[in-house]
Protein backbone atom coordinates (compact mmCIF):
# COMPACT_ATOMS: atom_id res chain seq x y z
CA UNK A 1 0.00 0.00 0.00
CA UNK A 2 1.08 3.37 -0.41
CA UNK A 3 2.92 5.18 2.60
CA UNK A 4 2.09 8.49 1.81
CA UNK A 5 -1.84 7.42 2.11
CA UNK A 6 -1.82 5.39 4.95
CA UNK A 7 0.57 8.47 7.01
CA UNK A 8 -2.66 11.18 5.70
CA UNK A 9 -4.95 8.65 6.33
CA UNK A 10 -3.56 7.89 10.02
CA UNK A 11 -2.58 11.50 10.61
CA UNK A 12 -6.23 12.88 9.60
CA UNK A 13 -8.11 9.70 11.48
CA UNK A 14 -6.06 10.10 14.69
CA UNK A 15 -7.42 13.98 14.79
CA UNK A 16 -10.69 13.11 13.81
CA UNK A 17 -11.11 10.59 16.69
CA UNK A 18 -9.85 13.40 19.08
CA UNK A 19 -12.28 15.50 18.12
CA UNK A 20 -15.24 12.79 18.74
CA UNK A 21 -15.92 13.04 15.17
CA UNK A 22 -15.62 9.30 14.97
CA UNK A 23 -15.92 6.64 18.18
CA UNK A 24 -14.87 3.27 18.75
CA UNK A 25 -15.84 0.74 15.72
CA UNK A 26 -18.13 4.05 14.95
CA UNK A 27 -16.97 5.40 11.66
CA UNK A 28 -14.59 5.35 8.26
CA UNK A 29 -12.05 6.93 6.13
CA UNK A 30 -10.96 6.00 2.79
CA UNK A 31 -8.13 7.00 -0.20
CA UNK A 32 -8.45 6.34 -3.80
CA UNK A 33 -5.62 4.19 -5.09
CA UNK A 34 -6.49 3.78 -8.87
CA UNK A 35 -9.58 4.36 -11.17
CA UNK A 36 -10.87 1.38 -9.39
CA UNK A 37 -9.33 0.54 -6.52
CA UNK A 38 -9.56 2.08 -2.50
CA UNK A 39 -8.27 1.48 0.53
CA UNK A 40 -10.40 1.78 3.38
CA UNK A 41 -10.50 1.11 7.15
CA UNK A 42 -11.12 -2.60 8.47
CA UNK A 43 -14.36 -3.70 10.71
CA UNK A 44 -11.99 -4.23 13.62
CA UNK A 45 -10.64 -0.89 13.40
CA UNK A 46 -10.55 1.79 15.90
CA UNK A 47 -9.87 4.75 14.42
CA UNK A 48 -6.97 6.26 16.68
CA UNK A 49 -4.40 3.79 15.62
CA UNK A 50 -4.68 3.44 12.22
CA UNK A 51 -2.03 1.09 10.61
CA UNK A 52 -1.35 -1.22 7.86
CA UNK A 53 -3.40 -4.31 8.81
CA UNK A 54 -6.36 -1.60 9.94
CA UNK A 55 -6.15 -1.01 6.19
CA UNK A 56 -7.59 -3.41 3.30
CA UNK A 57 -7.14 -2.50 -0.11
CA UNK A 58 -10.55 -3.48 -2.35
CA UNK A 59 -10.76 -3.50 -6.52
CA UNK A 60 -14.38 -2.13 -7.21
CA UNK A 61 -13.92 -4.66 -10.66
CA UNK A 62 -12.62 -8.10 -8.22
CA UNK A 63 -15.00 -9.10 -5.25
CA UNK A 64 -12.97 -11.31 -2.96
CA UNK A 65 -12.47 -11.74 0.42
CA UNK A 66 -11.11 -8.52 1.69
CA UNK A 67 -14.52 -7.33 0.99
CA UNK A 68 -16.07 -9.13 4.32
CA UNK A 69 -13.21 -7.29 5.78
CA UNK A 70 -13.37 -3.80 5.65
CA UNK A 71 -16.33 -1.35 7.63
CA UNK A 72 -20.23 -1.71 6.96
CA UNK A 73 -19.80 1.78 5.24
CA UNK A 74 -17.83 0.13 2.32
CA UNK A 75 -20.55 0.38 0.18
CA UNK A 76 -21.06 4.21 0.43
CA UNK A 77 -17.35 5.12 -0.06
CA UNK A 78 -17.40 2.45 -3.38
CA UNK A 79 -20.38 4.22 -5.24
CA UNK A 80 -19.02 7.32 -4.45
CA UNK A 81 -15.62 6.26 -6.01
CA UNK A 82 -17.46 5.66 -9.32
CA UNK A 83 -20.13 8.23 -9.65
CA UNK A 84 -17.52 10.90 -8.29
CA UNK A 85 -14.56 11.15 -10.20
CA UNK A 86 -13.09 13.93 -7.97
CA UNK A 87 -13.44 12.22 -5.04
CA UNK A 88 -9.69 11.52 -4.02
CA UNK A 89 -11.18 10.98 0.08
CA UNK A 90 -14.35 9.63 1.50
CA UNK A 91 -14.96 9.69 5.67
CA UNK A 92 -18.08 9.06 7.70
CA UNK A 93 -17.91 10.74 10.97
CA UNK A 94 -20.81 11.66 13.56
CA UNK A 95 -19.57 14.84 14.86
CA UNK A 96 -21.77 15.27 17.81
CA UNK A 97 -22.88 18.79 17.44
CA UNK A 98 -23.62 18.42 13.91
CA UNK A 99 -25.45 15.01 14.05
CA UNK A 100 -27.68 16.74 17.02
CA UNK A 101 -28.40 19.74 15.27
CA UNK A 102 -29.80 17.55 12.39
CA UNK A 103 -32.30 16.52 13.94
CA UNK A 104 -33.92 19.35 14.27
CA UNK A 105 -33.32 21.46 11.26
CA UNK A 106 -33.30 21.17 7.74
CA UNK A 107 -30.38 23.12 6.73
CA UNK A 108 -27.18 24.28 8.71
CA UNK A 109 -26.74 28.28 7.99
CA UNK A 110 -23.77 29.33 9.71
CA UNK A 111 -23.49 32.57 11.56
CA UNK A 112 -19.85 32.38 12.15
CA UNK A 113 -16.81 33.16 9.69
CA UNK A 114 -15.43 30.64 8.89
CA UNK A 115 -18.86 28.68 8.40
CA UNK A 116 -19.98 31.49 5.99
CA UNK A 117 -17.13 32.04 4.38
CA UNK A 118 -15.64 28.04 3.68
CA UNK A 119 -19.00 26.18 3.45
CA UNK A 120 -22.34 28.46 3.05
CA UNK A 121 -25.10 26.64 3.53
CA UNK A 122 -25.21 22.70 4.39
CA UNK A 123 -28.05 20.61 3.53
CA UNK A 124 -29.79 18.39 6.14
CA UNK A 125 -30.72 15.20 3.83
CA UNK A 126 -33.40 13.45 5.59
CA UNK A 127 -33.24 9.32 4.90
CA UNK A 128 -37.12 9.10 6.12
CA UNK A 129 -37.06 5.66 6.66
CA UNK A 130 -34.56 4.27 8.75
CA UNK A 131 -34.94 0.72 8.97
CA UNK A 132 -33.99 0.57 5.32
CA UNK A 133 -31.53 3.67 5.15
CA UNK A 134 -28.07 1.43 5.63
CA UNK A 135 -29.79 -0.01 1.68
CA UNK A 136 -30.19 3.15 0.36
CA UNK A 137 -27.71 5.07 1.34
CA UNK A 138 -25.25 3.60 -1.10
CA UNK A 139 -26.86 4.83 -4.01
CA UNK A 140 -28.82 7.63 -1.97
CA UNK A 141 -25.96 9.59 -1.00
CA UNK A 142 -23.67 9.77 -4.62
CA UNK A 143 -27.36 10.78 -6.13
CA UNK A 144 -27.13 13.78 -3.92
CA UNK A 145 -23.61 14.98 -4.44
CA UNK A 146 -24.25 14.72 -8.08
CA UNK A 147 -27.39 16.67 -7.99
CA UNK A 148 -25.69 19.31 -5.28
CA UNK A 149 -22.41 21.34 -5.51
CA UNK A 150 -21.58 20.06 -2.02
CA UNK A 151 -18.83 17.82 -0.65
CA UNK A 152 -20.58 17.63 2.54
CA UNK A 153 -23.41 15.88 3.22
CA UNK A 154 -24.91 16.23 7.44
CA UNK A 155 -27.73 13.32 7.49
CA UNK A 156 -29.98 13.20 9.67
CA UNK A 157 -29.50 10.95 12.57
CA UNK A 158 -26.95 9.48 10.91
CA UNK A 159 -23.56 11.90 10.40
CA UNK A 160 -21.64 13.43 8.01
CA UNK A 161 -20.79 11.80 4.79
CA UNK A 162 -17.67 14.29 3.17
CA UNK A 163 -15.06 13.69 0.31
CA UNK A 164 -12.68 15.69 -1.21
CA UNK A 165 -9.33 15.67 -3.07
CA UNK A 166 -7.06 16.95 -0.29
CA UNK A 167 -7.41 14.63 2.79
CA UNK A 168 -6.80 18.45 5.36
CA UNK A 169 -9.24 20.11 3.60
CA UNK A 170 -11.86 17.30 3.94
CA UNK A 171 -11.04 17.80 7.39
CA UNK A 172 -10.94 21.52 7.83
CA UNK A 173 -14.19 21.79 6.71
CA UNK A 174 -15.37 18.67 8.74
CA UNK A 175 -14.31 20.50 11.61
CA UNK A 176 -15.65 23.75 10.55
CA UNK A 177 -19.20 22.53 10.36
CA UNK A 178 -19.18 21.14 13.53
CA UNK A 179 -17.93 24.12 15.23
CA UNK A 180 -20.57 26.35 13.33
CA UNK A 181 -23.24 23.94 14.87
CA UNK A 182 -21.93 23.90 18.10
CA UNK A 183 -21.90 28.21 18.02
CA UNK A 184 -25.32 27.80 16.50
CA UNK A 185 -26.36 25.85 19.50
CA UNK A 186 -24.71 27.80 22.08
CA UNK A 187 -26.17 31.13 21.09
CA UNK A 188 -29.41 29.30 21.08
CA UNK A 189 -28.93 29.01 24.75
CA UNK A 190 -28.02 32.58 25.56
Amino acid sequence: MNKHLIADIKHISYSLFTKNFFSVFHGSISARVSHSSFIINNKDTILDEISNESLVELDCQKRDYRWSLATSDVHIHEHIYENLPSAKYVSYTMPPYATAYSLKHGKVSPADYYGKQVLGEVIVYDPKNIADWIDRAPYEIPTFFQKHDAQLLLIKGFGLIAYDRDITEMAKKISILENSCRLLALSANL
